[in-house]
Order: structure tokens, then sequence, then C-alpha cells
């Protein structure tokens, strides 16, 4: 019986494509990490989010709107500040969409699509 979701993994041509933009610039704790695979997260009973290096994967991502990782945010305005300002793309800036949930959307160096999301102010 399938228990619960437990995350999602982000293959990569070479996983240091990405674990700088994640660790270093987002600001995510590594929790485990070998020289092909990284588990990000702080809360091992929470979804994690995964990276690795896989040999069927090559280049930046032809499709990025197929997936998208989703980033809670407690200050949203400010994490979209410090990381415009640290050089990421964003997509969208952050943008209400009713009911106190808003979204801002950004590609890391792959082209992955990541949404940063607030729920409230």
């Amino acid at each position: 019986m399938i228990r619960k979701f437990a995350g999602v993994s982000l293959w990569s041509e070479d996983l240091n494509n990405l674990l700088p933009f994640y660790r270093d610039t987002v600001g995510l704790k590594v929790a485990e990490e070998t020289p092909e695979f990284v588990v990000l997260g702080d809360d091992a009973e929470a979804p994690t989010l995964s990276l690795g290096t896989h040999s069927e994967v090559t280049g930046r991502s032809a499709d990025p709107y197929r997936h998208m990782v989703g980033l809670e945010s407690d200050d949203l305005d400010g994490d979209y500040r410090r990381l415009h300002e640290a050089g990421v793309e964003f997509i969208e800036a952050p943008t209400e969409y009713g009911e106190g949930f808003r979204i801002a959307t950004l590609k890391d160096p792959e082209g992955n699509l990541v949404q940063l999301f607030q729920i409230g102010s």
C-alpha cells in the first residue's frame, strides 16, 4: 500500500549543475549527499527534493512546464528580491491568485521551473 508522497527527484547530466543553485542560492539544507545524488530538506517527516546525475539525461529541460518544483515561502517578496538580485531568472514576479495565495515562478540553471508560493500574508 502506498503510504504517502515522499518527494521529487530532478535528474541532470551533472549533479553539480543543480546542487549549488538549490543549496547555496535558494538555501535548501543538504540532508544526505553522495557524489551522484543529494537529498535536500531538514524535516525527516516532510517530502524532500532530490538531485542526481543520470546517464539518460543530457542538456537543459526540453519541456519545463511538464513539472514544477513547489517551495513554500513565509516572505515571498523578500525571497523574490534576494533571488532576483542573485541573478535568478524569474518568468513570473509575485502574483496574487486570490484568497491570499501568491506565486512567483523562476528557472533553475537547467531550465526547470520552480514555483515559490505563500499562503496568507
